[in-house]
């Protein structure tokens, strides 16, 4: 689970912390209906709430939109937004693991240049299967 420092230059409001709080205890993408759920009894009571809130906290790289599963991830390394972000996406469990990937990120950049487009962002989402799944998958059947 990462650990958060509260952005300096952004107070978080009530409802961007619990959702951020949400975020960070789970350990696969969380929906915002999802999250809603969760907090509904925290005074959340509308979607519209939960996605002010998580707009606010991708805007302040705090979470991370991971987009072919309409979900959101706390990020994992919330002050380093300097390089590509890669999501793997295990698609028997649904575990989310980030990391950076700078040489993919020198290759869009110069493509970016080479063709004439500004590159506002860019994340690359890989889907297949986790470690610990595979490992699950190649155990032998209990007698």
């Amino acid at each position: 689970m990462p650990e958060f420092e509260k952005p300096h230059t952004h107070e978080l409001t009530k409802h961007q912390s619990l959702v951020l709080d949400a975020l960070a205890r789970e350990e696969n993408a969380s929906s915002a209906y999802n999250l809603l759920d969760q907090l509904r009894g925290q005074g959340l009571r509308a979607p519209q709430q939960v996605y002010r809130a998580l707009d606010k906290l991708v805007e302040y790289g705090l979470v991370h939109k991971v987009e072919s599963l309409n979900s959101f991830v706390a990020c994992a390394h919330p002050h380093d937004h300097h390089h590509l972000t890669v999501f793997a996406i295990c698609d028997q469990c649904g575990n989310v693991d980030e990391f950076s990937e700078p040489v993919i990120e020198r290759r869009l950049k110069a493509w970016s240049r080479e063709n004439t487009f500004t590159l506002n962002s860019a994340a690359v989402e890989m889907h297949g299967v986790c470690a610990n799944c595979e490992a699950k998958s190649a155990e032998p059947p209990p007698p």
